[in-house]
């Protein structure tokens, strides 16, 4: 069954913070139950924001989108990113390398 992260990073913000890249959750499944869960987090995410009163989420790709979550006083904004295993090294159903 496939392997899948999502990651989870803040855009913008202090520069020390916006290279924080934070694996959310891992999930297995086929890729159209993977995609279902992937968009509930989009729907769910609250970061670091208090009393959450709107959230935007903006489609860069397939598998990327950016939520900005607007809250009572503040709004903060995170890159998602849903990343599927490729390879790996103790799965003899995998290659060992992408190459």
């Amino acid at each position: 069954m496939p392997r899948w992260i999502v990651l989870v990073s803040p855009v913008g913000g202090a520069p020390a913070e916006s290279y924080r890249v934070a694996v959310l959750e891992e999930l297995t499944g086929s890729p159209e139950e993977v995609m279902a869960a992937f968009l509930r987090n989009l729907d769910t995410y609250e970061g670091a924001v208090w009393k959450v009163k709107r959230r935007e989420i903006f489609k860069c790709s397939e598998r990327s989108y950016v939520v900005r979550v607007h809250g009572r006083f503040s709004r903060s904004e995170y890159l998602f990113q849903l990343a599927e295993l490729v390879s790996d090294t103790g799965d003899a159903d995998l290659p060992a390398s992408v190459s």
